[in-house]
């Protein structure tokens, strides 16, 4: 401590000698003041692996790998962003092989799926998250703390069916499926949070009426109002807010904890430590659904850079 005061004292009288040496310029530079540009300002890079971000091909995975991206390098880390695109099995093969050591992941899924749906998901984040950590040790990977923000499959219609069916929520839906046309992508055959879950939680058979159909052209077929008249779409879909549709209430509780969760390495976890790990709790912690939602909607509808919206949503926040 004594050290540290002696330190501080010579700097200080180091300061005055500039200033009353120097010129009008060498003094602003020697003041200390904010200049919105000095290298002391900027934090030291933290030792340790590149941090190599994977995102898949949608805008939500494109905007959150911006947003952890984006404040990592602000705090000095040295970060990359990878592009692996396809479905989870690819996206943990880009771990396993290195290209990629992080990712902002949901809980739900991503524990049914390294666990061959065995149905352990809850609606609990932290009992989810718990649960998903067991199986990330089996692969060298770990979970940091969820984000508020839940995306999982959304039951959605257009208000003029809503209007005419009567439906609010699933349970409303006939359960010999009369009258449903549901269009969602193709894992919802096997996917304990769509057609399996419905025949299973709510009795309803949806199997008879189900169109696969590829996750980008859902919205549009529901639009559409001719192939389909319900809709698989994540809860965060932009699209939603835009056209006014309808979610289904989950109302028997068939939907698990889809939080965001950022997974990375034992690697870069070890690495940096509780310092990362602190920091990416704290970036976690500003992402709700709402505000996913609306970022969602930039990217998708208005069409604005994933890199931006990230950037506003950072500076707003306080990030």
């Amino acid at each position: 401590m004594k050290t540290r005061k002696f330190l501080i004292a010579l700097v200080a009288i180091l300061a005055l000698f500039a200033a009353a040496c120097g010129d009008d310029d060498d003094s602003v530079a020697s003041s200390g003041g904010d200049d919105g540009g000095s290298e002391s300002d900027a934090p030291d890079a933290p030792e340790g692996p590149t941090i190599k971000i994977g995102a898949q091909d949608f805008g939500e995975s494109a905007i959150l790998a911006e947003i952890y991206g984006q404040v990592l390098e602000a705090n000095g880390y040295d970060v990359e962003q990878v592009s692996v695109g396809g479905f989870r099995d690819v996206l943990l093969g880009a771990f396993d092989g290195g290209d990629v050591n992080f990712s902002a992941e949901y809980a739900a899924s991503m524990l049914e799926f390294l666990n061959d749906f065995a149905g352990e998901a809850t609606g609990d984040a932290a009992e989810t998250v718990g649960l998903l950590q067991t199986q990330l040790d089996e692969i060298g990977l770990v979970a940091t703390e969820p984000a508020p923000a839940v995306d999982t499959n959304a039951f959605v219609i257009t208000q003029e069916t809503a209007d005419a069916q009567g439906w609010e929520k699933i349970s409303d839906l006939p359960t010999d499926g009369a009258d449903v046309k549901l269009g969602a992508p193709q894992d919802c055959e096997t996917n304990p949070f769509c057609l399996v879950g419905l025949q299973e939680v709510y009795g309803i058979d949806l199997s008879g009426g189900f169109t696969p159909l590829e996750s980008g052209l859902v919205a549009d077929a529901l639009a559409d109002g001719g192939e389909i008249n319900i809709g698989v779409l994540f809860s965060t879909s932009g699209r939603i807010a835009d056209e006014g549709w309808v979610l289904l209430e989950d109302d028997m509780g068939m939907l698990a904890a889809d939080n965001i969760t950022p997974v990375l390495s034992d690697e870069v976890a070890d690495a940096y430590g509780d310092d990362l790990t602190s920091l990416l709790n704290e970036i976690s912690a500003a992402i709700d659904t709402d505000t996913l939602t609306e970022l969602n909607k930039r990217f998708d509808i208005d069409k604005e850079d994933a890199a931006d919206v990230a950037a506003d949503f950072i500076s707003e926040a306080g990030l």
